[in-house]
């Protein structure tokens, strides 16, 4: 087994790596639109103390999260084969799901969508977990 943080990656809030190898499997850790710098992709709050959050965005910026830590032992999201998904708010289903479709079809991976109270930041919407197999080069 095979445990690293990925630099470039924002720091993981707990100590528990980006991802795990195991044989041929490879493990990414819940994953959120959060940027090395901890800011939010997805995530505004203007001079007034407005916020607006963004679900479309945040969850492009989760799989593309997911897939530089994937690039990271070889792979990447086409090697995906499962993906846990946990949403603040099960309105953002529909944009979520817009985006997701758009990167995935019916041949992608198993998925499961759960609704949760919060997340580790009161402007992140969406975190997602993977499992991907990319069997290693003998």
């Amino acid at each position: 087994m095979k445990s690293k943080l990925v630099e470039g990656k924002a720091k993981p809030r707990g100590n528990f790596p980006h991802i795990k190898r195991v044989g041929d499997f490879l493990y990414v850790s819940g994953t959120s639109s959060r940027r090395p710098d901890n800011s939010i992709a997805g995530a505004e709050v203007d001079e007034m103390g407005t916020t607006s959050l963004d679900i479309k965005e945040q969850t492009k910026a989760v799989l593309e999260n997911i897939d530089d830590i994937l690039k990271s032992e070889g792979a990447s999201l086409n090697d995906v084969v499962d993906l846990t998904t946990f949403l603040v708010n099960m309105n953002d289903f529909g944009g979520y799901n817009e985006v997701y479709a758009s990167i995935f079809d019916y041949d992608g991976p198993t998925r499961t969508t759960v609704a949760v109270h919060q997340l580790p930041h009161p402007h992140l919407l969406i975190e997602i977990k993977a499992i991907a197999w990319k069997p290693l080069k003998s």
